[in-house]
């Protein structure tokens, strides 16, 4: 050859060897055949209604439809449509030929300008799905504007005949001639799932029939189209009740509980994609939120597993997703990750973050019912998403001890000589009783935060807002809690305690409390408090933090209490009733912070009854 030529051709694929290909790897799920075949069917529907409209076709008083039809005994399933047709020319070109489209052809001849058409075939290979099921294929069609039909036949090698054929009126049929080895896709209930799953909002009226089942339901149902083709998501969200939309949730869901609350969406350029997503409910707390998001295109079902669409702290959503303009690859099966997924998804995390400020702000005691069952999510949210975050932190409520319910900036306002800024909660009501006691009895409100994600949550929260600071109830003795008295320490008392516990370094100060009844407290910095708690959590999930971070509590007596001044003058006079009741107190104070372990609670025991046997 010579060096200077350069030879120029293109590849050819011989049918033999490309047939085999496509019965057998086309779609990931051969039940995709029957979708495919259905939304041509739908799509030759569809652009006859389009001509119908520029007036290029009179429709009169037609009524459009597909038909799925059934004949075990002929061992055949069809899908038959009253649509546009095809002339020799077309069936030449768009079925003869792998993949070339008849609706991008479409598009370019009469939807130039209107993306939105409703058309949802954008590829050649659609078709040829039925090869995956069948051994032969005949079609039969004839054009709306051509009073020929013609039979088109082809064999699983891709070897096929035209021929003149007999049709009443304009459409095609596509008669799949099952094979042997799919003889499963002649069952009728698997039949009706495929359609429900794919179908179920195509555009067009779909009907399942059953060659030779004369019964009265098989009649009720080929009479009853499977499918509805103005879904919820495509009306407006005005024109839409609480009833529909519940009733919506649970066909298309088979969830009998009612949902916490939708989000309609109706995207507009440059977007393009509509939906309705549904926050579900749990029985309880320990059950796992499993969400379910249906992606759709143009109607047609595309896929349950939309992890790229929806962002991971939002895959608890139920709901649908109609994407026309989604990048899908041929089997429209898998999504690709590219800038228009990126939008489409910062558009829902938004609309989420609207929908609860709008509950917050417009329907709070809806919100506050919802509040625990969303609670959870809204912390995970907003710890995985900054941006969510600075939209819907102004909806954040706190749970009160008496059952009520503030947003943080409610709750600063209506404390704010008191508190200062500050938040006061506690994690476990039962345990920190007297603090709480304490609290509530000088007017303060003390919020519920008990969960390991509330700690992170605030730590966050304190980031991003510098000016708000929580803290424990048991982190320390705030201001509303001491009197006007002035506290005095006593050396020997100091001393008395740490000899009795047996630490010396034991922290031990004074405090003049307002309550009296309250002989010592125990308290434990925020911050210690929380990498404690930090340690913990990583010690449960297996994670070794290397060595344990030193935790000191410091042992607060209160001045004002008889029973520390009585304890005062018995150090005086019975050092080792003195010691048994300095340990009974700082134990006492200790169960007040914390849970005691087996040996501690026996010993506590012991020395409760040594001490009782004084008296």
């Amino acid at each position: 050859m010579d060096e200077n030529k350069v030879k120029r051709g293109g590849i050819s694929v011989e049918t033999a060897h490309i047939f085999p290909i496509i019965k057998k790897w086309l779609y990931s799920e051969k039940d995709i055949f029957l979708r495919e075949i259905v939304s041509n069917a739908t799509d030759a529907v569809t652009k006859l209604c389009r001509l119908s409209s520029l007036g290029q076709y009179d429709s009169g008083d037609e009524k459009y439809s597909v038909k799925v039809i059934l004949d075990k005994e002929a061992k055949t399933l069809t899908v038959s449509d009253n649509g546009i047709g095809m002339t020799e020319e077309e069936l030449e070109k768009y079925i003869c030929s792998i993949a070339l489209s008849g609706a991008l052809d479409f598009i370019q001849k009469y939807d130039e300008n209107n993306q939105n058409n409703g058309i949802i075939g954008h590829f050649g290979l659609g078709f040829y799905s039925s090869f995956m099921v069948s051994d032969t294929v005949e079609l039969i069609t004839r054009s709306f504007a051509d009073d020929k039909a013609l039979r088109w036949v082809c064999n699983g090698a891709g070897e096929y005949e035209i021929d003149a054929a007999e049709r009443g009126e304009h459409g095609t049929d596509v008669i799949m001639h099952i094979s042997d080895e799919e003889s499963a896709y002649l069952d009728e209930n698997k039949i009706k799932d495929i359609l429900e799953k794919y179908c179920s909002f195509m555009s067009v009226d779909i009907y399942f029939e059953t060659e030779g089942d004369e019964s009265d339901e098989a009649s009720q149902d080929a009479s009853t189209p499977i499918n509805e083709t103005s879904p919820l998501w495509l009306k407006n969200a005005s024109d839409c009740t609480e009833e529909e939309y519940a009733e919506f949730y649970k066909k298309v869901f088979h969830d009998y509980r009612e949902p916490l609350f939708h989000i309609h969406i109706n995207a507009d350029y440059p977007l393009n994609f509509k939906g309705v997503l549904y926050f579900p409910a749990r029985i309880n707390e320990y059950e796992s939120y499993e969400g379910q998001v249906k992606l759709f295109y143009n109607q047609v079902f595309v896929a349950d597993d939309i992890k790229e669409v929806i962002p991971d702290f939002l895959l608890m959503l139920k709901g649908v997703l109609d994407c026309p303009e989604l990048p899908l690859n041929v089997s429209r099966s898998y999504l690709q990750d590219n800038a228009y997924i990126k939008k489409v998804s910062s558009h829902i995390v938004k609309k989420v973050a609207d929908k609860i400020c709008s509950l917050c702000n417009v329907d709070r005691e809806k919100y506050e019912k919802i509040w625990k069952e969303l609670k959870i999510f809204f912390e995970y949210a907003s710890l995985r998403d900054k941006k969510f975050y600075d939209r819907v932190k102004s909806a954040y409520l706190l749970e009160l001890t008496d059952g009520t319910y503030m947003t943080v900036d409610e709750y600063l306002k209506c404390c704010e000589e008191t508190h200062k800024g500050k938040v006061y909660y506690t994690n476990d009501k039962a345990l920190q009783a007297q603090y709480i006691s304490m609290f509530e009895s000088e007017g303060a409100k003390i919020a519920v935060l008990e969960h390991q994600l509330d700690v992170q949550f605030i730590s966050m929260c304190e980031m991003n807002d510098s000016e708000i600071k929580y803290a424990r109830i048991d982190s320390d003795v705030v201001d509303m809690l001491k009197s006007d008295e002035d506290s005095e320490s006593n050396e020997g008392l100091v001393a008395l305690f740490k000899d009795s516990v047996g630490n010396d370094k034991l922290e031990v100060k004074f405090e003049a409390l307002k309550d009296e009844s309250v002989p010592a407290l125990i308290t434990l910095s925020e911050e210690s408090r929380r990498m404690e708690e930090m340690m913990k959590m990583y010690a449960s999930m297996g994670m070794n933090m290397g060595a344990d971070f030193p935790v000191e509590y410091t042992l607060v007596l209160n001045s004002n209490s008889h029973l520390i001044a009585k304890l005062d003058s018995v150090n005086q006079t019975d050092s080792e009733k003195a010691k048994l009741m300095a340990l009974e107190i700082y134990r006492l104070a200790l169960m007040s912070q914390k849970r005691m372990s087996a040996d501690e609670l026996k010993a506590f025991l012991t020395d409760s009854f040594k001490l009782l046997g004084m008296l």
